[in-house]
């Protein structure tokens, strides 16, 4: 056992997240004691001037001087909760150049400088962890790394972004636009003021580089990951998948990040609001899926258990345990070479023999069709709706279909093209 009873820890932020850590390391205080063998104590809480007062009025110590910190020797976890990449890669560094572990909840930092966090971590002999960067309190990050180690992933499909799996389950519960769901979302407080990371994927497209380079033991950045949001999303895109027996989810295959149509029978299809879930498939595992709130003040319990890890550790004189899995070079596939059905949707004059030439034009490029849908529904002027769902086929021919259509006169526009996931 350690020569002390107690594990002293830092927080950098008292926001949302800290905010929780502190109120749960309070109030379930004795049985993450009695599992983590040890007693965990908040020695110091890094914040903005104007917080200073509160932290001390709840009888809690609060500094905005980061070297009290850095210069504390009782001080052996780091929590960084701050968010952003400055100053919180710089800060998590300077942490480790002093011997401090480090839990992080920090997606951004992780995603992009996850390698030299990593090698940091390994120079100086600490732990460094991060369940809390993807999923929020799913766990997710140890059992990759510990739980499922015997298996070889082929597979890791997930939604990791509550916002935008709200309001895709709102567009779909209640036949809603995508303006006005958006506007729902910020007036809930699941959206900010500025979507973009959220609507864009590039909230998740963050995550999905982390959870790929887990689970393939090769690094994967965000820049790696190829992204397409919800924004072009509309109701007629989820009444057709729930003809074609599918339901719009926005999920990430194969290091990319975008919308998918889901059939409703895939464990995936029934995640609904502001919930995450992410699915693995491997061998010999099969398949395993992990659920749960993926944001906001839940994600303290995964902070939390990172902590615990931590500690439990430090009781044993055991540290640097959790070493990068990185150990493989992957080439990241080419978007033109990736392989998927597609939902094409299409606008086009309502005349004899359209369908046939838009059925020709998708096999010349090499694109086989699996079924056709004719909306039912009158639409201005002499103008139809078609939609078609493809076999399987690589993106380039998709592609090069688009260009073709485009070209024909009757086609009056290509009104959306989502990935299909048999």
């Amino acid at each position: 056992m350690s020569e002390s009873p107690v594990v002293k820890i830092a927080l950098l932020g008292a926001g949302t997240i800290g905010g929780s850590v502190i109120k749960v390391l309070r109030e379930n205080k004795d049985i993450i004691s009695m599992r983590a063998g040890t007693e965990i104590q908040i020695k110091n809480i890094l914040v903005r001037d104007f917080e200073v007062p509160k932290l001390h009025d709840a009888g809690l110590p609060a500094t905005t001087d980061y070297d009290e910190i850095l210069d504390d020797p009782e001080i052996k976890i780091v929590v960084e909760l701050m968010g952003g990449i400055n100053p919180a890669k710089d800060f998590i560094l300077k942490a480790m150049a002093h011997g401090k572990n480090i839990v992080t909840a920090n997606k951004d930092v992780v995603a992009q400088f996850g390698g030299e966090l990593f090698d940091a971590a390994e120079k100086n002999q600490i732990d460094f962890l991060f369940e809390a960067s993807v999923g929020g309190a799913i766990p997710i990050i140890m059992p990759l790394k510990r739980s499922l180690t015997p298996n070889k992933i082929s597979e890791v499909l997930g939604i990791v972004n509550g916002t935008t799996n709200y309001m895709l389950t709102k567009m779909t519960e209640d036949g809603a636009d995508y303006d006005s769901v958006l506007k729902e979302a910020q007036s809930k407080g699941y959206a900010e003021a500025n979507p973009a990371a959220d609507v864009e994927g590039k909230d998740a497209a963050r995550k999905i580089a982390i959870l790929a380079s887990i689970a393939f033991n090769s690094r994967v950045k965000f820049e790696d990951v190829s992204v397409e949001g919800i924004t072009k999303i509309t109701p007629n895109d989820i009444s057709y998948a729930q003809k074609l027996g599918y339901v719009v989810t926005d999920a990430g295959i194969d290091v990319r990040v975008h919308p998918v149509f889901l059939k409703k029978i895939h464990p995936l299809a029934s995640v609904n609001g502001v919930l995450n879930a992410i699915f693995v498939r491997g061998w010999p595992v099969d398949e395993a899926m992990f659920y749960g709130p993926g944001a906001g003040a839940p994600t303290a319990s995964a902070v939390i258990s990172d902590i615990v890890e931590i500690a439990r550790g430090l009781e044993m004189h055991s540290k640097g345990r959790f070493s990068c899995t990185c150990y493989e070079q992957k080439n990241i596939c080419p978007i033109d070479e990736t392989v998927s059905s597609y939902y094409i949707r299409l606008l086009v004059e309502d005349k004899p023999g359209v369908l046939g030439c838009v059925a020709k034009t998708l096999g010349d490029t090499g694109v086989s069709l699996k079924s056709v849908v004719q909306s039912e529904e009158d639409l201005p002027g002499n103008d139809a709706e078609i939609v078609v769902v493809t076999h399987a086929v690589k993106y380039k021919k998709i592609l090069a279909a688009k260009e073709s259509l485009e070209k024909f006169p009757e086609v009056k526009g290509i009104c959306n093209i989502i990935r299909v996931e048999e």
